[in-house]
């Protein structure tokens, strides 16, 4: 057995057993990092179902794992019960500005052809920059000892605006390198 696969056998089993002694507080960080990415790419993935409004229960989904994972690293008791009011009541403040383009990508898939090419593209970006901010900011109030009892949106309303934009960067990086070298062409092709 190699060193890499004796990691991820680690990873997997602290993944599912809850918060493994074994793991320091940084490489419980380092672990809680690399799901968050994980599941950033699958937050972007769902943005290409072409399902309007089921995607959106996709992505939602796809986040309340996430959140079960960064719980169980943290040893955190997971209760979906708590966690989707907690998800709802940070995103919905977001709604009306940041957020409304993933539900307007999602309804243009209703227009066949354009719509859903146009709408999965902004979908998968806006998606994974989501899932990213939501992330982040369970790390840091997990990091700091909190619960999804002692979760508090307003207190982290402002972090959770910062780290959406820097999902938006890391999105940008996750995607596929022919799409980025494409998207990177346009203006190019726009110019001559």
């Amino acid at each position: 057995m190699t060193a890499d696969s004796d990691q991820n056998t680690a990873h997997a089993q602290a993944e599912a057993n809850g918060a493994d002694a074994d793991l320091s507080p940084e490489q419980c960080h380092a672990e809680a990092e690399r799901l968050v990415r994980k599941y950033t790419f699958g937050g972007m993935s769902v943005g290409l179902v072409p399902i309007p409004l089921v995607d959106l229960a996709a992505l939602v989904a796809v986040q309340l794992k996430m959140l079960h994972g960064l719980a169980g690293l943290y040893g955190i008791d997971f209760k979906a019960d708590l966690v989707r009011p907690a998800i709802g009541s940070l995103v919905g403040g977001l709604l009306p500005t940041a957020l409304s383009p993933s539900l307007a990508a999602s309804l243009g898939k209703l227009i066949p052809g354009a719509g859903q090419v146009l709408g999965a593209g902004t979908q998968v970006a806006v998606n994974g920059a989501a899932t990213y901010a939501l992330g982040k900011v369970f790390i840091q109030h997990f990091a700091a000892g909190g619960t999804f009892l002692t979760f508090d949106p307003e207190v982290v309303r402002g972090y959770f605006e910062a780290q959406l934009k820097e999902g938006r960067q890391v999105a940008e990086e996750l995607k596929p390198k022919g799409r980025r070298r494409a998207a990177a062409k346009q203006p190019e092709t726009g110019a001559s």
